[in-house]
C-alpha cells in the first residue's frame, strides 16, 4: 500500500491540522493585517457561503465516487465467485482424471483469491499474485489440452467457462485500482484550506471563537477520513469481505 490514502487515520490527522492551521492564520494573522469593514461583510458572506457550498458538493461527489467503487469492488467479488463455481460444475463434464486435475487446481486457486481479499502486508500480495498468475497458466494449459485432444461441445464449454474465471480475475483487479485520483485529493484539500482560511478571517473575536473555528476542520476532516476509508480497497476497516468466495471455498472442500 503506497498511497497515502490507503491509511484513513492518518489522513484524518493531517487534514485536521492543516485545516485547523488554516482556520487560525485567517484568524490571526489576516486580520491583523486588514480587518475586515462592515460594508463589505455582506458581499464576504456570500463568497463564504458560495466556498463552502461549493467545498460540500465536491465532498459529496467524491463520497459518491468512493461509494459507487466499494460497491463495484463487491460485484465483482460476487461474479468472481459464480464464474469459478461454474467452471467447477463444468470441470465435471470431462474425463474422470481431467476433472479431478482441473478441480484440484481450482481449489487452489479459489483459496489464492480468498487470500487476495484478506492480505495486507505488501509481501504477502506479491507473492499471492505470483502464485495466482502461475495457477491462471497451469488452468488454461489443462484446458487447452482437454480441447486439443478431444475438440467437443462439453471441451468447448469447459474451456469457455475457464475464460470467465481468467476475464473475473482481471475485472476485479481494475475494480481495485480504480480509486479516486491524487488530483482530485489535492483540489479538494485546497478548497477546504481556502474555506477555512476565510470562516476565520470572518470571525470576530478569534480568542472567543477559538473552539469554534475547530468545528470545521473537524467535520471536514471526517468527512477525508470517510471518504478514505471507502475508497481505499485494503486501508483502514472497511473492506471487501469475500463472504461469496469463502462460501465456495467450504463448498468445493467439501465436494
Amino acid at each position: 500500500m503506497n498511497n497515502a490514502t490507503d491509511y484513513p487515520l492518518l489522513v484524518f490527522v493531517f487534514s485536521f491540522f492543516v485545516l485547523s492551521l488554516s482556520a487560525l492564520i485567517g484568524a490571526s494573522f489576516l486580520r491583523r493585517r486588514r480587518k475586515l469593514e462592515e460594508d463589505v461583510r455582506e458581499n464576504f458572506g456570500v463568497i463564504l457561503a458560495a466556498t463552502l457550498t461549493l467545498l460540500g458538493l465536491i465532498i459529496g461527489f467524491s463520497f459518491s465516487m468512493a461509494v459507487s467503487r466499494y460497491d463495484q469492488r463487491k460485484n465483482y467479488e460476487a461474479a468472481e465467485a459464480n464464474a469459478i463455481g461454474a467452471e467447477f460444475v463444468r470441470a465435471g463434464l470431462l474425463p474422470a482424471s481431467d476433472a479431478a486435475d482441473i478441480r484440484a487446481l481450482l481449489r487452489n486457486y479459489l483459496d489464492q483469491r480468498v487470500l487476495f481479499y484478506m492480505a495486507r502486508d505488501n509481501q504477502q500480495i506479491l507473492q499471492i499474485k505470483a502464485g495466482t498468475a502461475q495457477l491462471q497458466t497451469e488452468l488454461w494449459s489443462a484446458v487447452q489440452a482437454q480441447a486439443a485432444a478431444q475438440p467437443t461441445p462439453t471441451a468447448a464449454l469447459t474451456v469457455s467457462g475457464m475464460n470467465d474465471v481468467l476475464n473475473s480475475q482481471a475485472y476485479t483487479q481494475a475494480a481495485w485500482w480504480n480509486r479516486i485520483p491524487i488530483a482530485a485529493w489535492v483540489l479538494m484539500g485546497a478548497i477546504a484550506i481556502c474555506c477555512n482560511v476565510l470562516v476565520g478571517y470572518n470571525s470576530q473575536n478569534v480568542k472567543a471563537q477559538g473552539v469554534l473555528l475547530l468545528i470545521l476542520p473537524f467535520v471536514v476532516s471526517l468527512a477525508f477520513f470517510l471518504i478514505a476509508e471507502i475508497d481505499s480497497p485494503r486501508g483502514g476497516v472497511i473492506r471487501v469481505y469475500p463472504q461469496n468466495l469463502v462460501s465456495l471455498a467450504e463448498s468445493v472442500h467439501q465436494h
